[in-house]
Formats: C-alpha cells, structure tokens, sequence
C-alpha cells in the first residue's frame, strides 16, 4: 500500500488525448500511467469517452495504491482556454509599498476578473510586472519607498460550463477536482523532453513559477485568500 500523502493523481484532456498519471511525489516519478489517442478531435461536449477512460482506470489505479482516490488535479489543453491580462494602478499616499498593500492590489485583481468574466474558473493568476514609481522590478523589497504602484496580471481559465461537465462525469466516482491547470501553461516551462511534463506540473502546482499567485479556497478556516504570495515578492 502506498500513503495517500505519497502520490498524486493527474488527469490530462486535450482534443486528442485522454491520459491518467499516478505520479510519486517522494520519488519524483511517474508511478502508473494509461492514455487514449483518438484520431477525431474530442468533443468537449460530449465526454462518453472520458467515462469509459475512466472506467478502464480507476479501479485498477485504487488496487495499485490501496486507496480510493478522493481528487484529482485536471490539466486541460483547449483552445477554449481564456487568457486575460487586466492592470491595475493605485497610489498610496504613506509613500511605503509593503505586502498588505499588494495583497489588497491584487484581491483587487482578482475582484474584477471574476466581476466580468462571470462564467469562467481561473486556472492560473500570472503576475507580469510590477512597476513603482514608473520604474520596472523583478524583485520586491518590503516597504518600497514609493507612491505609484502599478501592476499588470494575466488570468488563464476554464469555463464554468466545462468545469461542471468534467466534475459531474468524476462524480460517478466519487472524485473531486481540486485543481485545474492549463496545459500550454505547463508546457511553457519544458525543455524538449515532454517526458518531464507531469514533473513539471507537480512543480508549478507547489509554486515552482515565482510570478504565480497561489489562490485558495476563501472556506479554508484561518487562512487568508492567498495561500502564499508569488515568491519573486518574498
């Protein structure tokens, strides 16, 4: 049997492919992988396949690790992805730009994204610079001296009608998404070697990129909305 807190289970949908990885988060390596090419480009809109996918997995993924797997995290390549980069410009009148007055810039952010893009599901809250006093950083150094604050984000989502059909398709088996990446974003990050694909996904999903901006859930008790913040920042 191997410990729940052991592995991770990665589900990947593209329009031609269907791929289930078990990955070993000690040893860094795939444990069990299955995958399905189809020669017609997958329908999102019908995903009969995907259950049959599943079905022809999923029991024998739960005999290998001796457990039931209760989540999942979905990489989904759709063209349908939504990309979105939205500004925000701000001055603070203390003259000192710190961790809190970012942390409410980018709350801000995210506040307005889903204000007008109601149907989507962020996947990724990307930051692309940060700029004081007209003057781009790529570090941050607490209580900046400065008044102007200006700060650029790239979202990439899902839709909420796509997210629906994927969770009630693994609702049959009583599994949970519990994160959604994007594959071209996971992509950006490889070499030629598309082996380290699942690699690379466990590394972006524990904040490998340092310009991410990790959200969590708002229900989780005694934690704020950001998990952490993006680490070029730290």
């Amino acid at each position: 049997m191997i410990e729940e807190t052991d592995f991770e289970t990665f589900l990947y949908i593209s329009t031609n492919k269907y791929q289930i990885i078990i990955f070993d988060k000690k040893k860094l390596k795939n444990l069990y992988s299955d995958e399905l090419i189809v020669c017609n480009e997958l329908n999102f809109q019908d995903l009969k396949d995907l259950s049959k996918f599943l079905d022809d997995n999923i029991y024998k993924i739960e005999k290998l690790v001796g457990h039931f797997i209760k989540d999942i995290i979905l990489i989904i390549e759709n063209d349908n992805n939504l990309y979105v980069n939205i500004s925000i410009k701000k001055k603070d009148y203390n003259n000192s730009i710190n961790h809190k007055y970012l942390e409410s810039n980018l709350t801000e952010l995210k506040d307005l994204y889903k204000e007008n893009y109601q149907q989507e599901n962020v996947m990724h809250m990307l930051i692309i610079s940060c700029t004081i006093n007209g003057q781009k950083y790529s570090s941050f150094k607490e209580n900046s001296t400065g008044n102007n604050l200006c700060l650029e984000v790239n979202f990439i989502s899902i839709s909420n009608e796509l997210a629906s059909k994927l969770s009630k398709v693994l609702e049959k088996y009583q599994v949970k998404i519990n994160q959604y990446m994007c594959g071209n974003y996971v992509k950006k990050f490889l070499d030629h070697d598309h082996s380290e694909f699942y690699l690379t996904a466990h590394k972006l999903k524990n904040g490998h990129n340092d310009n991410e901006v990790i959200l969590v859930p708002k229900n989780i008790e005694n934690m704020g909305f950001f998990e952490k913040f993006f680490q070029l920042f730290s």
